[in-house]
């Protein structure tokens, strides 16, 4: 909806609101179908989609739509089909002995109208996959797009006009302003992703009407390089999450820490691997824009200030920059000052440092002495590393001689910790998040009343009984 007022997302929040109450629990099949129908246009638009993101980035590689936000919807909602039916069932649980004679189970309810908050850097993927989770459990949902993808907006407005009617999810387009009053309605559930910074605006809007929320932040994801790692295998693992959306990811590696001696190899290995994916540099067919003007100046401001501090900096790529497209090859910074924006900032796009470091002890205080962030990398072949950095070091998710391909695991939650954001969805923790967990307690009228035995009349045989009890 364009031009949309303050009050017209109160009216559509209503209207969804007053459908929800008429059909409180959707069925299993009305759930499959409506899945079902998700997964078939998700195919039929992915040329468009594809089409559509190249166009509102300047220059989108196809590989980066396809493999980064059509397909990981196409396999959540295959993952979802195959599990729904057993998610969706009462679980049983324990009455314990002082209410032996009543069964317990948990109901998994719809909460009701879902907010999402979509950002630009995979808007298919951010977009669709938690509105997977929202209506897998059952929800209606409204979905604020951004305002810097309006071609793909149009292309995801008209497919999900395919699958739902406007009383089941309904699409907002805006600026910052409607953004603003977009979290403020009373939703019963709110899921933003999005910068730290804008999160803690959210959470602070949804919290005057007690709206619980999930917020998938950033940060500054560290790859930690061990002694034992090969370096080959680290930077062919490492180029891969830098370079995917040209590391507008908010998983993306945002630095290295490597072994002291070993940040030449490194650089060395890397350009040479960058080379051979990106030939030609920004000239590359297969390399994507940064998404506006003003994210290239950023990043570009980033970059100058340390070539300004005389820091070690190597591109992958003579090639380099293209400021009228916006593009810009991965650039290398080897030991910035750590007071350097570059080192304090969230980078989200090409820029790597490299930290060198004296032991790994150091290497782990010094992630650990910095905001939590949404994604660790390890490479290490050592077990014992391994299983100390996975169960003491604080992250979102985790992945151990890989990158980035943790968010592709449809079985296993994705979200934040701390300043990186709260909460999690994908697989069964987004019907859980979307869900309430409801407990229902029945005991059969003919059976005895046990509170009669808990009642304040005090006799022997009740104090035998409750001795028994707290024994």
């Amino acid at each position: 909806m364009q031009n949309t007022t303050f009050d017209d997302l109160k009216l559509i929040h209503k209207r969804l609101k007053k459908h929800y109450q008429s059909e409180p629990m959707p069925s299993y099949e009305a759930r499959v179908a409506v899945l079902t129908s998700l997964r078939v246009s998700l195919q039929q638009f992915s040329d468009a989609l594809c089409d559509a993101l190249d166009k509102d980035y300047g220059k989108r590689s196809r590989q980066d739509t396809l493999v980064a936000d059509v397909l990981p919807c196409i396999g959540n909602i295959d993952h979802t089909l195959s599990q729904l039916a057993q998610w969706m069932s009462p679980c049983p649980r324990d009455a314990g002995p002082l209410l032996s004679s009543s069964t317990v189970e948990v109901v998994y309810q719809p909460k009701g109208v879902v907010g999402i908050v979509t950002p630009w850097n995979f808007p298919v993927m951010l977009s669709i996959g938690p509105l997977i989770s929202a209506i897998t459990a059952g929800n209606r949902a409204m979905i604020k797009l951004s305002e810097f993808t309006p071609a793909t907006n149009s292309v995801i407005r008209e497919m999900l006009a395919c699958c739902f009617s406007d009383t089941e999810v309904v699409v907002i387009e805006g600026e910052a302003d409607i953004a603003a009053q977009f979290t403020s309605l009373p939703f019963d559930h709110l899921l933003f992703t999005g910068s730290t910074e804008v999160g803690r605006k959210v959470m602070k809007a949804a919290s005057e009407n007690l709206t619980p929320v999930t917020l998938e932040l950033g940060g500054k994801s560290p790859v930690l390089v061990a002694d034992d790692a090969d370096i080959e295998m680290a930077v062919e693992r490492i180029i891969y999450g830098k370079s995917l959306n040209n590391g507008q990811v908010c998983v993306a590696p945002d630095y290295v820490l490597i072994p002291e001696g070993k940040q030449h190899a490194f650089v060395k290995s890397y350009v040479e691997h960058y080379q051979k994916l990106f030939p030609q540099g920004v000239n590359s067919d297969s390399m994507t824009s940064l998404i506006n003007q003003r994210q290239f100046q950023r990043l570009h401001d980033l970059l100058s200030n340390e070539v300004a501090a005389e820091s070690q900096v190597t591109a992958g790529h003579k090639e380099a920059l293209d400021m009228e497209r916006q593009l810009m090859a991965t650039h290398l910074i080897v030991n910035p000052s750590l007071q350097s924006p570059v080192m304090t900032q969230e980078i989200f796009g090409p820029l790597l440092p490299i930290i060198t470091y004296s032991n790994i002890d150091a290497a782990i205080n010094f992630i650990t002495e910095r905001p939590r962030p949404l994604a660790l990398y390890l490479m290490s072949e050592d077990d014992s590393l391994q299983r100390k950095v996975a169960t003491q070091v604080h992250s979102g998710g985790m992945c151990i001689n890989d990158c980035v391909f943790h968010l592709a695991v449809d079985d296993a939650p994705f979200g934040g910790i701390g300043e990186s954001g709260k909460g999690a969805y994908h697989g069964k923790e987004g019907f859980l998040t979307f869900s309430h967990a409801k407990t229902v307690m029945t005991t059969d009228a003919q059976q005895h009343n046990i509170s009669l035995l808990l009642g304040p009349e005090d006799n022997e045989f009740k104090r035998a009984v409750l001795k028994t009890l707290c024994a």
